[in-house]
Order: structure tokens, then sequence, then C-alpha cells
């Protein structure tokens, strides 16, 4: 899924003035009208603290060798790459403890962002899991219809994962993270050029449109050198 950065601000902006709009039916609580109003320009995203946002990591954080994947909830090739793929590197390099795999969500839309705020409710314990659980379903939720049918499909995600409903409204309500998940997002795809999802960086190096083999062959030189 390819798409360009310029103006991610501007767009994420727009759609979060549908949380207001389309008011969210099956639910009991609404969510905050326009929570990223304000986020628009670089200037401002440049003020906000992203230093708050966890990494979400898997492996040996210690490693010498640091895999990074860019991916967006909505973007089918990410879900095809989770489902094959990241097993293998999981089980390879992961669970092994051999590299430390850093997962770093991209924002093309808002369905999107809110995928990524439901993945993150419980914390790092529970966000590959939940993760898991949003990719192996993308085709239901991401197709479930308007916006308000498609946030309650995601609702469905988090309460399958064992989220209550009270904390997946305040998780959805939190415009403060939101705003600030944007900007790690585009502060972070800025810094290493990513246009388009899934994107790999390894030991500060883009790895671009490889096979598993070739990106297994690429971590392997890395652990021996």
């Amino acid at each position: 899924m390819t798409r360009l950065m310029s103006g991610v601000f501007a767009l994420v902006a727009l759609v979060a003035g549908g949380y207001a709009v389309m008011g969210f039916q099956g639910s009991s609580k609404g969510l905050p009208e326009n929570p990223l109003v304000g986020s628009a320009s670089a200037q401002e995203a440049t003020e906000i603290d992203t230093s708050t946002i966890v990494e979400m990591v898997q492996g040996n954080p210690e490693s010498s060798v640091e895999l990074i994947e860019y991916a967006s909830f909505t973007c089918p090739h990410c879900a095809n790459f989770h489902a094959g793929p990241y097993k293998q590197l999981k089980t390879d390099f992961i669970d092994t403890g051999k590299i430390k795999f850093v997962y770093r969500e991209v924002y093309f839309d808002r369905y999107g962002l809110w995928a990524s705020m439901i993945a993150r409710c419980a914390g790092p314990e529970k966000f590959f899991g939940i993760t898991d659980l949003i990719y192996k379903d993308q085709q239901n939720w991401a197709r479930a219809g308007g916006a308000s049918e498609i946030v309650d499909e995601l609702r469905k995600i988090g309460r399958l994962a064992g989220l209550e409903s009270d904390q997946l409204e305040a998780c959805l309500m939190d415009a403060t993270k939101a705003q600030t998940l944007v900007a790690w997002y585009q502060e972070n795809a800025t810094a290493d050029g990513i246009e388009a999802t899934p994107s790999f960086i390894l030991n500060g190096k883009p790895v671009a449109n490889a096979s598993y083999a070739e990106i297994k062959a690429l971590i392997e030189a890395e652990l021996e050198g």
C-alpha cells in the first residue's frame, strides 16, 4: 500500500471530524468532537511530546540487530505479512531472542488510527495479541460498512481480547493520545523515509521489497557481522 505522506496531518484532522459527525451507533458512549483539530500543521506537530508513546517491542531488547516494521492495520499486504512471513520471523529470530523487533503503526486513515488505539489500549502486554486479532479479521471489520459499523467491529475485537467496554471507550476517547500518536508516526516515518507499508528498517538501513528469504539472509548477515 503506497501513499504519499504529505499533508497527513490535514487528512487526519479532517477525518477526525467524523468522530462527532457519525455519532457511533450501537454505543452508549460518544467520542469527543474533532479530537485532532489543531494538529494539522507540521509546526504544531513539532510541539507535541511524542516521548510518551511506548515502542512495541518483541524479542531481545539488548540485541545488536534491530528490525523495525512500519505497517498499517488497514493495509492488506501487512495482514498477509503477519499471516505468513511474520510467523517465520518470530520463530526464527524473535522467540529465540536473536533480534529486537519493533512494530510501528502507520496512519493512512482514521480506521488504522482507531485500530491502533484499541491495540494499545491494554499496554505492551496485550498489544501483539490484539494486533494478531485485528489483522486476522481485517477483511471483515475494514469492510463492515460506514465508520460507525467499522468502529463497532473494532470494539468487538477489543472485547474478544478481554478489554472491558469502559476501558475501550476511554481509549477511543483519548484525544490527546490520538494526537500524539499521529505526531509520533510522522516523526518516525519522516526520519526513516517511509512511504509504503509494510516497510522494514534493519539496523538503520531500509529493506526494500524483499521476500522473507531475503530478509532472513540480511538478518543472518547482521548477526554474523
